[in-house]
């Protein structure tokens, strides 16, 4: 049974302390930028933008999960609602809240509230660590941060005006193509300055600091994915990375929801999957490609993850892709 990660219920202006004004104004400005997302996004699908790192998102009807490699990013919804599986944990948020993801990690994702006539509408600003890393040196927050355990890369957080205003004033620009080389990237860093002062902003500041747990788990997941295909050897990872086995486990289960060897086998489930579908190749093949030696192993495994076995599974995303096509 998945574990709840953060669930999103309805509370009280009361028990919140948000002035009524204040919900009234959060509440204007999510439907204006709810018509502009419904507006620039015709089909269903996410869509990419003449913004740099934005990407907007429409779905007319609940799906079925999504696996993918959840990149860092900034993930707010205008209308709807979405389950993120992170391991055994589940995250919940809909237009209230926001979904920030500090470290690339296997995720699955569903929405689970749309409809053709009040469809899910969102949006997803990707950033490079880089990024947060410059902003929190300019912010000397390396110097102010406590000491502090290694937490989910995952994270929800509750929408105000003043992070709902720069979103929406960056999203805005996409009817004024000729400002967005000009005012983009100064929103965009308005919007990591909002989420570094948030109550979780410590989550991504912890990333810019040196030698840092976490910036030391970041160069663990690059590595893990970029030569997931290999045999794994959990010492020699640790090696790499300055830490000792025992603090990888730990600050890594922390981090990721898993171990090394289980983010390792979603990283290579994910890509077979991928791989037969975008390269019509058996499950034979892309088992091996992805590192496994025993088809029985990939087979099992694959059918454990995803529900059924590879050929069945491939088969059925097919013919959802043609049933969308076709629509």
């Amino acid at each position: 049974m998945p574990k709840l990660g953060s669930m999103l219920t309805s509370t009280p202006h009361a028990l919140r302390g948000d002035r009524p004004v204040d919900q009234l104004q959060t509440t204007v400005m999510r439907a204006e930028l709810a018509a502009v997302i419904d507006r620039m996004t015709v089909t269903d699908g996410a869509h990419p933008t003449a913004i740099p790192r934005l990407a907007l998102a429409r779905a007319s009807h609940m799906q079925h999960p999504v696996h993918a490699i959840h990149e860092p990013a900034f993930c707010l919804l205008a209308q709807g609602s979405k389950r993120v599986l992170l391991g055994d944990e589940v995250y919940i948020y809909d237009s209230s809240q926001y979904l920030v993801v500090s470290q690339n990690l296997p995720v699955s994702g569903q929405v689970i509230d749309a409809s053709p006539e009040a469809p899910y509408l969102g949006l997803r600003l990707s950033f490079d660590v880089k990024d947060i890393a410059a902003l929190a040196l300019d912010l000397q927050l390396g110097e102010t941060l406590p000491m502090r355990a290694s937490q989910r890369g995952i994270f929800t957080g509750e929408l105000s005006t003043t992070l709902l205003d720069p979103v929406l004033r960056l999203v805005r620009l996409l009817d004024s193509p000729e400002d967005v080389p000009a005012l983009a990237p100064l929103i965009t860093r308005e919007i990591l300055y909002r989420l570094l002062r948030s109550a979780d902003g410590w989550r991504l500041a912890q990333m810019a600091v040196v030698d840092s747990h976490s910036q030391r788990i970041a160069q663990a997941i690059s590595m893990l994915s970029q030569r997931f295909q290999e045999p794994l050897r959990v010492e020699d990872l640790a090696g790499e990375v300055h830490m000792s086995v025992s603090s990888l486990h730990q600050h890594f289960k922390a981090v990721t929801a898993m171990s090394p060897l289980q983010f390792q086998k979603q990283l290579r489930l994910q890509e077979s999957r991928r791989i037969m579908i975008s390269e019509h190749v058996d499950a034979a093949t892309a088992g091996h490609r992805v590192g496994y030696e025993s088809q029985s192993q990939f087979n099992r495994e694959y059918s454990r993850f995803f529900g059924l076995p590879p050929a069945r599974d491939v088969k059925r995303l097919r013919e959802l892709q043609l049933g969308r096509a076709s629509t």
